[in-house]
């Protein structure tokens, strides 16, 4: 049977109004927005259970749904992304949440929230046998008041006995119900309930802050989003696990809290350590905040869980996307980086400079295999993949098995494609001497060659390591 996490939380419609802005208003020093378009996403718990859909688990959602306007569209955009809805009954409006955007930047929100209306105290029998059938649960508290509910608290629990329970909290909400294996704050959050201390630096005051949250709710974990700075995981008073985030460029933050509580609770769901599932969850949150955060989040999320790290197709095109829609240029290289040396790490700086993202276009294993011989690569796919993904001048990296990346190319159609070497853009008879070339000028895209650190290779670093060096098939 399949894994299945049951979200549990308050629910909420989010609506991007998204326009341009050329003047101001005659009446007042305001800027106009002349809307372009409107679209709607889940929010709240309904968003942190839509982006678990894409992490190896089946997703059920538990949450106030209303049956008005407001809610009926929730129920069309959780069940185009996939999540199974176990309705609470509520009285009252679907809680809305409208961010007013202009050039990729969110000018104003408006919240038509109003007073949260009283939720059931009972848990309807649909809603406990859920929980109760759940692989993992994760608690997304938006501070509206189901958090609360006695008999709620009740099943999570007993839940959290056998299975493992992630409390996302809010500060206007309640604190985690007792057995919960992982409370996700932001560091907001824990300056919330336990102010900082001065004289004390940022990551120690995090550290014994989180410490002390451990003891006051009786987690055995707490872990504290940092931003761009990725995730801090106490586990009382032993060292803390510091989790740093892979560098992102740009990207819209909404979510991303989300994101992560949802990824930890997936992998934790799937049986990871803790330490394992941040780690996991960090990456997650910021191939997410790179792809575009929730304004770039449509129903199908980022991929696989390969993906999840910036290296898949589906995570590349969500990045290519996101950069086209700040009007950025979308920039692409190719090559097996087989034993990734300082040649490498030349040519793909020298490819990030080009433009605002860089996708690496990678050899699989059967790809080199068919290039430069058996005895090729000397370093796997899902490691030459990983080791490319960690520097801070790739934004992702896509495999493709073909000898040359013409297919892939077709698919993410770059606007710069980028070549290593002493390569000749122009062959004798005038026609582009490089593949690739020819093919991207069809889309409309520029092919160029940067320079190639002369002595650093592959081969020469294979050929050092034998003592009898013996012939072997050169190249990148």
């Amino acid at each position: 049977m399949s894994a299945r996490l049951v979200v549990v939380g308050d629910a909420l419609l989010d609506r991007d109004l998204v326009g341009t802005v050329e003047r101001v208003a005659p009446d007042a020093p305001v800027p106009v927005l002349a809307a372009t378009e409107s679209v709607d996403r889940p929010g709240g718990a309904a968003l942190a259970a839509a982006l678990a859909t894409d992490l190896g688990v089946e997703v059920t959602l538990v949450a106030p749904v209303p049956d008005d306007a407001g809610g009926a569209r929730l129920r069309v955009l959780l069940d185009e992304a996939g999540v199974q809805l176990c309705a609470l009954p509520i009285d009252g409006p679907m809680p809305e949440k409208i961010r007013i955007r202009a050039g990729g930047h969110m000018l104003m929100r408006v919240d038509q929230a109003g007073t949260p209306a009283p939720v059931p105290q009972r848990l309807p029998k649909p809603a406990a046998a859920a929980l109760r059938a759940a692989t993992g649960v994760l608690v997304s508290d938006y501070g509206r008041g189901v958090t609360g509910v006695p008999e709620l608290r009740r099943v999570l629990a007993e839940v959290a006995g056998r299975r493992p329970v992630v409390w996302d909290p809010h500060p206007r909400g309640s604190a985690p119900a007792p057995g919960v294996r992982l409370a996700t704050p932001n560091e907001a959050e824990l300056s919330h309930h336990l102010p900082p201390e001065p004289g004390t630096g940022r990551l120690a005051g995090v550290a014994q802050r989180a410490a002390r949250l451990c003891a006051a709710w009786q987690v055995p974990a707490v872990a504290v989003t940092l931003s761009a700075d990725g995730a801090l995981v106490a586990q009382g008073t032993t060292t803390p696990l510091v989790v740093p985030a892979p560098p992102v460029h740009a990207g819209d933050p909404c979510g991303a809290g989300d994101r992560f509580a949802a990824a930890v609770s997936a992998a934790l769901t799937g049986g990871a350590v803790l330490s394992e599932a941040v780690t996991q969850a960090v990456a997650a949150a910021s191939v997410y905040v790179a792809a575009g955060g929730a304004s770039a989040w449509r129903p199908g999320g980022t991929g696989t869980p390969q993906e999840r790290t910036a290296i898949g197709l589906a995570a590349a095109r969500a990045i290519a996307r996101a950069t086209r829609l700040r009007g950025g240029t979308v920039v692409a290289t190719g090559g097996c980086f087989d034993l990734l040396h300082v040649g490498h790490l030349s040519t793909l700086r020298a490819a990030r400079q080009l433009g605002d993202c860089l996708i690496v276009c990678l050899n699989s294993d059967r790809s080199v295999r068919a290039l430069k011989g058996p005895a090729r690569p000397v370093v796997p796919q899902v490691d030459r993949a990983r080791l490319v993904a960690a520097l801070d001048c790739v934004d992702a990296v896509v495999a493709f098995d073909e000898t040359t990346p013409d297919q892939l190319l077709d698919r993410l159609r770059p606007d710069v494609w980028v070549k290593g070497g002493d390569y000749f853009l122009d062959g004798p008879d005038g026609r582009p001497a490089l593949p690739e070339a020819e093919l991207v000028q069809r889309w409309g895209g520029q092919t160029v060659v940067v320079p190639y650190l002369s002595g650093r290779s592959t081969t020469q670093l294979i050929a050092a390591t034998r003592p009898d060096p013996a012939p072997i098939e050169g190249g990148n």
